[in-house]
């Protein structure tokens, strides 16, 4: 891999955090438009002659600002058009919804002690009392003349704790035409309830929605577990990865008529990582559901599963604690031996990890894997077959940048190295959190969302930029 350095050419300038990025053609519209949805819930696109509306939700949006303080990774965190959205208008939002905020699953904050089996084995318990708020899966619909109106709910999902709910957490799958949700494992730290290990579990997979059929279902219950649904709504879904911490949205790359399919999952406090896979077997959710019941087995498939809890990326999950008396040195345990033993032979390995501390040469520090993306482009010769992916945030940089790396496509299931992409400065003095990453349709353009602060309740101060050679 080359070194290699790239321009930002901003595109629009003082927008709430932009979570998601992507582009479609709006219903008899000819140009290929780029939308941007923020956390707060503002949907815009780039129109001819700037920036415009296409949708505000903020009422439907909890109340950001988690515990008083500015951070938060709830709100508006996915958007996905239908393939046929230029004919059909369909689209879909996932986002927390207004009014259901509740008091967590735990009263204190959760770290696993190796040593004491009761932090080791907790349960989700009292489930419809202590939670902290409700995700909602909507399709929505943009008439030929009109505005976009609400047709029906796919999912409610009651969520333990404000974070990890996903983000880019909606696309479309141009192999099967379905739509895929990616799930976080519910919050807090270290996943206290195992709970994406669990195959009935919500919390922690990557899901894929039928919308083509039992159309007419809406309202459905609010759930934590697929057995607690309908059968009508359990047979719109199959379950394709189960293992995941936080994830940032899939990303599928067509070569000849193979696709593969990467994803970012977002690390604890060790590494972060990106994984790969091209064959997969989704399991129909009522099948998990009967093999539950009677404890049969599904057969020979097997769900693709990334480790976590267990596993950090590429290592055993380490619970770190400070040396007494050196503050400046950790000791790394096992925070979960017998999890990481358990999976250790079915999980696959991710095709590249990344450090939260890392001082060598070309390598850097990250802080939170935000977007992956795989690249098509020839604008940018180096990087045309490759993924791309940005950090939130280099360790130890003053004024805070993010990180844009990447490395040559792999499919072998090694361990791949990455190269930083150096950048021009268009943030001045400014600090720069690196919160998105998107392209067009055809991945041969990409995209850019930076935010001058992580305080969601800190308003305008995004910019979304092409990267251009």
């Amino acid at each position: 891999m080359v070194n290699i350095r790239v321009g930002l050419q901003p595109i629009v300038r003082n927008v709430n955090l932009p979570t998601v990025l992507k582009t479609a053609f709006l219903p008899g519209d000819s140009v290929e438009r780029l939308f941007i949805a923020t956390q707060v819930g503002e949907i815009f696109y780039i129109g001819d002659g700037g920036l415009r509306t296409f949708l505000d939700i903020r009422p439907r949006i909890i109340k950001l600002g988690y515990a008083g303080g500015g951070y938060d990774e709830r709100g508006l965190v996915g958007l996905a058009f239908h393939p046929q959205f230029p004919t059909n208008g369909l689209f879909y939002l996932h986002y927390s919804a207004a009014g259901t905020q509740g008091p967590g699953a735990l009263t204190e904050e959760f770290k696993p002690d190796p040593c004491n089996p009761g932090t080791l084995n907790l349960r989700w318990t009292n489930r419809e009392a202590r939670f902290d708020h409700i995700d909602t899966v909507e399709e929505w619909m943009l008439p030929s003349n009109g505005l976009p109106q609400k047709r029906r709910t796919l999912l409610n999902i009651r969520r333990p704790f404000f974070n990890h709910n996903g983000v880019n957490s909606l696309n479309f799958s141009p192999e099967t035409g379905k739509l895929v949700l990616t799930t976080g494992d519910g919050g807090s730290g270290y996943d206290p309830f195992n709970l994406a290990q669990d195959d009935m579990e919500m919390a922690g997979k990557i899901i894929e929605i039928d919308v083509s059929i039992n159309t007419n279902l809406n309202n459905p219950p609010i759930v934590t577990r697929f057995n607690e649904l309908p059968r009508p709504i359990q047979e719109t879904l199959a379950v394709i990865a189960k293992g995941v911490r936080n994830i940032p949205g899939i990303s599928y790359q067509r070569i000849q008529q193979r696709f593969t399919k990467y994803v970012g999952i977002v690390g604890q406090d060790f590494a972060e990582s990106i994984f790969s896979f091209v064959q997969f077997q989704p399991i129909p959710v009522t099948q998990l559901v009967e093999a539950a019941q009677t404890t049969a087995e599904i057969g020979q498939k097997r769900l693709i599963d990334f480790g976590w809890r267990g596993w950090e990326g590429a290592f055993p999950t380490p619970a770190i604690r400070s040396c007494p008396g050196n503050p400046a040195a950790a000791t790394h345990a096992f925070a979960y031996y017998n999890d990481a033993v358990k999976t250790s032979e079915t999980r696959i390995p991710p095709f590249v990890t990344y450090l939260h501390s890392d001082n060598r040469p070309g390598k850097f520090g990250g802080t939170a894997l935000t977007g992956v993306q795989a690249y098509m482009g020839t604008a940018i010769p180096a990087l045309t077959g490759g993924v791309i992916f940005t950090d939130l945030a280099r360790k130890e940089s003053s004024p805070v940048r993010g990180v844009l790396a990447y490395s040559s496509a792999r499919t072998d299931r090694k361990l791949n190295d990455y190269t930083v992409i150096e950048t021009d400065n268009p943030f001045g003095s400014q600090s720069a959190y690196y919160v998105s990453l998107g392209t067009n349709q055809n991945q041969t353009r990409l995209y850019l969302g930076a935010y001058g602060s992580m305080r969601v309740t800190d308003f305008n101060r995004g910019t979304v930029f092409e990267i251009l050679p």
